[in-house]
């Protein structure tokens, strides 16, 4: 059993945390107002516990970055002593909204979010992963109709083993996950959100990923 803390308590980081919960995990929401929140109904409650920010980082030993990407890297840089020596994964996109709401252009162009972290974040282990699809699918990978793919990019290949071990946790066998390399890569699978706008306008919010065919 790991102990993970997930910042960002949206659709996201609730849907992780009850499979993650689901799978024997001891997991910690991070959310502003720990004492007004209830249990994600995709979960069973007693497994999963509330706390502040700043308390999640300090006390998981693995932490889920679920925040929205745009803010991110300030949320999470003021938290450089909690995360030290921590494995964060980071599933969050950043990006700039269009005028429909939807993805518009990519905060970090010719970098990305899991880079600026890791720069921000020295004595932290960076991984991306989860960032090519519908939050559903993060957790139910089995129920697309092609066999989606996981991305990971991290510098750390113990890190990447752990976040893999997690991955099958959330339904995701070793087949469907790709390791891209170091976290440079993640640009290019942070560059991938760009499709999503396209594709929610034409078909609404189905479940889909963005997948490797071989």
């Amino acid at each position: 059993m790991t102990s993970i803390g997930i910042l960002g308590a949206g659709r996201v980081g609730a849907n992780l945390a009850g499979r993650l919960s689901a799978a024997g995990h001891h997991v910690t929401l991070g959310v502003r107002n720990p004492e007004g929140s209830a249990a994600p109904a995709a979960g069973p409650a007693p497994r999963i516990a509330f706390a502040d920010q700043r308390t999640t980082a300090r006390t998981a030993d693995v932490v889920i970055n679920a925040t929205p990407g745009d803010t991110s890297l300030d949320r999470l840089a003021r938290l450089r002593t909690e995360l030290a020596g921590k494995l964060l994964v980071d599933v969050s996109n950043a990006t700039r909204d269009a005028d429909d709401g939807l993805p518009g252009d990519l905060c970090y162009p010719g970098s990305s979010l899991a880079e600026k972290l890791q720069a921000a974040l020295p004595d932290t282990r960076v991984v991306k992963t989860l960032n090519t699809m519908l939050f559903m699918v993060m957790t139910a990978p089995e129920t697309l109709a092609t066999p989606p793919t996981a991305y990971l990019s991290g510098d750390d290949q113990d890190a990447k083993k752990t976040v893999t071990g997690l991955l099958g946790d959330l339904g995701w066998p070793p087949a469907w996950i790709e390791d891209l390399g170091g976290i440079t890569t993640a640009r290019a699978t942070e560059a991938m959100v760009l499709v999503v706008p396209h594709l929610l306008r034409r078909h609404g919010f189905e479940p889909f990923a963005v997948s490797l065919a071989r």
